[in-house]
């Protein structure tokens, strides 16, 4: 069976859990030693959650928001985005996707904000950047926060920035489906620095502990309201050599994105797929590679196929909005004129580092046979 997704495993790891093991007080954590990368190249301030989820909670709850206020989000997306915002009362307003990326359209915020709204949450799908300067623009002119949520962005660029630096705040994640992966984790990226340092407190179960362990103060307290958010040393040890090959890591799967992208040109020009769309202004970072059928019945005939062909096909979201939840707890402003006619078109194909060239010669194979076949 060829994966959907294959987590990255490097014999340092081996090395580095022996040293995690024997930690002493006084060294440099792992956790320390991620953060540390993860700020130096974001050129913001970061630090080590337990997930992309818990980063995102953390930045919900920043906002002080009082219940009843809102935030503009895609509908497209995972259900963490909105949760985030849910458990802080406050009410997603999911607007439609745009056609080619499958992002938020930003040409539908401005029509759906209202007085109560607080944020608006850019969603960078398969890390692919949202259209950030409109974005910026936005915010700017009805004093709103950006929250990003860059899960599957991390080496991704939008005009030469990093995803997950245009925001007051953004949230990375490390799961194993990521391209850099410790099981589950994330991070959060907070630009103002007091807000910062509240993000400390409310992720170690709201102390100002952190201030002992940078030697600031010999003893801690209990300051506010918090949670346990902060990732074991070993998860971190696990990610920490990632990061370092992180260059080669993003290289690899475009190599195999670019791969799928020729390779199947032929058969999009025949109209019988359509391939993802890169803006100009965006440098992706291969983060998943989806093709587009007619409709949803062929997208789940195609996905079957290459399932019995051993080869891992998965389609992506079920919009929020349609959801039980979704009904519940948020609202759709505008028409949902592309969000679920597109979404049920999709089909992710396996893409991860370390794919042979077998392994993707057969997924490309496959698809042409299941054309010839239709």
């Amino acid at each position: 069976m060829i994966p959907l997704h294959r987590p990255i495993y490097q014999k340092k790891e081996q090395e580095y859990i022996k040293s995690a093991m024997e930690f002493k007080t006084g060294q440099t954590s792992f956790c320390a030693l991620c953060e540390n990368w993860l700020t130096d190249y974001m050129k913001i301030p970061g630090m080590m959650t337990t997930s992309c989820s818990t980063a995102l909670d953390l930045a919900a709850a920043l906002l002080h928001a009082k219940p009843g206020d809102e935030v503009i989000m895609p509908s497209f997306t995972f259900s963490s985005t909105a949760n985030a915002f849910v458990r802080q009362g406050l009410v997603p307003v999911f607007v439609d996707a745009r056609k080619d990326t499958m992002n938020l359209d930003e040409k539908k915020i401005e029509a759906a904000i209202t007085k109560r709204t607080m944020a608006i949450v850019p969603v960078h799908y398969a890390g692919v950047a949202c259209e950030m300067d409109m974005i910026q623009q936005i915010a700017e002119q009805y004093h709103l926060s950006i929250i990003e949520d860059a899960a599957q962005g991390l080496g991704a660029y939008y005009k030469g920035k990093p995803l997950g630096s245009f925001g007051e705040f953004s949230g990375v994640s490390f799961h194993e489906t990521k391209n850099f992966s410790m099981g589950e984790g994330g991070a959060l990226f907070v630009k103002d620095t007091q807000r910062f340092i509240e993000a400390e407190i409310m992720a170690d179960c709201g102390t100002d502990r952190k201030k002992v362990r940078r030697k600031e103060t010999l003893e801690y307290t209990w300051i506010e309201k918090g949670a346990s958010c902060v990732p074991s040393d070993i998860s971190c040890m696990f990610l920490y050599p990632q990061l370092y090959m992180a260059d080669e890591i993003t290289s690899n799967r475009l190599a195999t994105w670019e791969f799928y992208h020729n390779e199947l040109t032929d058969l999009a020009k025949q109209e019988r797929i359509v391939l993802p769309i890169v803006p100009k202004e965006c440098n992706h970072n291969g983060h998943i590679f989806a093709v587009r059928l007619q409709d949803k019945e062929e997208r789940n005939a195609m996905m079957h196929y290459l399932n019995e062909k051993g080869i891992m096909a998965a389609y992506h979201y079920i919009p929020l909005h349609s959801a039980k939840a979704g009904r519940v707890y948020g609202r759709f402003h505008g028409e949902d004129e592309v969000t679920t006619s597109e979404s049920e078109r999709l089909l992710r194909l396996p893409l991860y580092y370390g794919i042979t060239a077998e392994e993707r010669e057969q997924v490309v194979e496959a698809i042409r046979a299941w054309c010839i076949k239709k």
